[in-house]
């Protein structure tokens, strides 16, 4: 068995961000040489989400794809944007002076919760097989990096591992 790692980045902005990351999947996947096995795409940050979804063709005026943005509209329903201390339990006063004394964290950073409940609603990682050389994404199956913090624009690792026979 063997085990291919890359690891690259992506930059965010202060708004919900898609990243289609697919082919870099695949090319992970051609250059580990594994024939049958798995591949993971994973994200280390917590207010991110790593998804399959279709490729939509249309897009909305920020380059969104529109099932995204669907998605996104959707999940503001569930967890509306955070725009004021206190909207949601987390983050307390006690974060706010450890994450400040810290990680030189500025207050209004934390405001973010609803991207931290989406990333686990979501998950940061997806698995796709992988027989004879070839991710079972299906016909329309892309691999999206999806980063819902909307406080800073930050630049984001984006994490693969091709695991398996050659």
């Amino acid at each position: 068995m063997s085990c291919y790692h890359k690891i690259f980045q992506i930059q965010s902005d202060r708004r919900p961000t898609f990243n289609d990351v697919t082919e870099q999947m695949l090319e992970a996947i051609q250059k580990s040489e594994i024939k049958n096995g798995i591949v993971t795409v994973y994200s280390q940050h917590t207010t991110c989400a790593v998804l399959i979804q279709e490729q939509s063709d249309d897009v909305n005026y920020y380059g969104t794809q529109l099932i995204l943005q669907d998605m996104v509209n959707g999940l503001e329903k569930l967890f509306p944007r955070c725009t004021t201390e206190g909207q949601y339990l987390h983050p307390g006063p006690l974060h706010i002076e450890i994450a400040g004394r810290e990680r030189g964290e500025e207050a209004f950073w934390s405001l973010n919760t609803d991207a931290h409940l989406r990333s686990v609603m979501l998950g940061r990682s997806v698995t796709v097989p992988i027989v004879e050389g070839e991710a079972q994404l299906g016909e329309f199956g892309r691999v999206y990096f999806a980063d819902f913090d909307q406080v800073r624009a930050r630049e984001r690792q984006v994490r693969i591992c091709v695991l398996g026979d050659k």
